[in-house]
């Protein structure tokens, strides 16, 4: 993800409080943040963290006690999913639905074959790719209410893509219920803004330019309780023989998108739908992925090819803070 300068920074009478009340952990396989600032009650973000580590007892599918482990493990074609499984499954398959399975959840069988995290470098056999296309299709999953059914046993569920989204939405509604109206959720990168800042200012979110430093950007957005969240081939990726392996895979070919975009920005109300639709417009290329943002209401897009042109969708750039 591309996110960093999340609005930390305290001037004369920003705060309720002398310094923002912030919390990190190593969860959901990367560094979570949360970040109040006008609450000092520590055991808010005690609850915070809990929660994360909840879902990722939930979603995660490399935790043998998760629910989307058993799920990919199931010895039957039909099981019974908890309510918050069958929400973020009914929208992951939204954006397969709109992406025309360019975005795909039943991904598992190929990104298991692929480890960007290891430090390695290494490329799936061919032939294991091959034998794993095919299991790959999300028409092989129906969802009615909390019964999920497999048409084929080699169908297995990634929710890597969506999943943070979805999470930091339920964190932010677990805040607000604490009486915050002032915070930053950061879950790797996927940025979710609580309100605004206690002085009424917007929060300072700057997008990282790709392949560079972790604190140079490109822009600054100044954002108000939206989500800011980013999919790009630099952040889990690896090189051989000068040609770039990234994480984002397409479902037709098994290997990485190489579609000559760097990466995608979404902004957008609810963080599920940005994480969604960073990695389902970024699989579509600039031309689709565009046109596909420019019909949903209240999302926008910002797009980076490998030339490092920028392309915004409409109302976009009514974000970018004029340095």
């Amino acid at each position: 993800m591309t996110l960093s300068g999340c609005g930390t920074s305290s001037g004369p009478g920003l705060l309720t409080q002398e310094t923002p009340l912030s919390r990190s952990d190593f969860l959901l396989n990367t560094f979570v943040t949360i970040t109040l600032y006008d609450s000092d009650d520590s055991s808010i973000l005690d609850d915070s963290m809990a929660l994360c580590k909840e879902y990722e007892n939930i979603f995660s599918k490399t935790l043998e006690t998760s629910e989307l482990y058993k799920i990919n493990h199931r010895t039957s074609d039909t099981v019974t999913v908890s309510d918050d499984m069958a929400a973020l499954l009914a929208k992951g398959l939204e954006y397969c639905e709109k992406s025309d399975g360019a975005f795909d959840i039943t991904i598992e069988p190929l990104s298991s074959l692929w480890n960007f995290t290891s430090g390695e470098a290494v490329i799936p056999d061919e032939s294991d790719i091959e034998a794993d296309i095919p299991k790959v299709d999300y028409h092989n999953l129906v969802l009615s209410g909390n019964t999920l059914t497999f048409l084929s046993p080699d169908t297995t569920i990634d929710l890597g893509s969506i999943a943070k989204g979805y999470i930091a939405d339920r964190i932010k509604e677990q805040l607000l219920e604490a009486g915050v109206e002032s915070a930053i959720i950061n879950l790797g990168g996927n940025v979710l803004c609580v309100g605004e800042k206690p002085d009424g200012s917007k929060f300072n979110i700057g997008l990282q330019k790709p392949f560079a430093d972790r604190d140079e950007t490109f822009e600054v957005l100044g954002i108000n309780d939206l989500s800011v969240v980013t999919s790009g081939v630099y952040e889990r990726h690896f090189e051989i023989d000068g040609k770039n392996y990234h994480h984002i895979l397409n479902p037709a070919t098994g290997y990485p998108y190489d579609n000559g975009l760097i990466s995608v920005t979404i902004l957008s109300e609810e963080s599920v739908d940005g994480d969604g639709l960073s990695t389902t417009c970024f699989s579509l290329g600039l031309e689709k992925g565009l046109e596909l943002a420019n019909s949903l209401d209240g999302i926008y897009a910002c797009f980076i090819d490998e030339d490092y042109n920028v392309y915004y969708s409409d109302g976009m750039e009514d974000f970018i803070i004029k340095q």
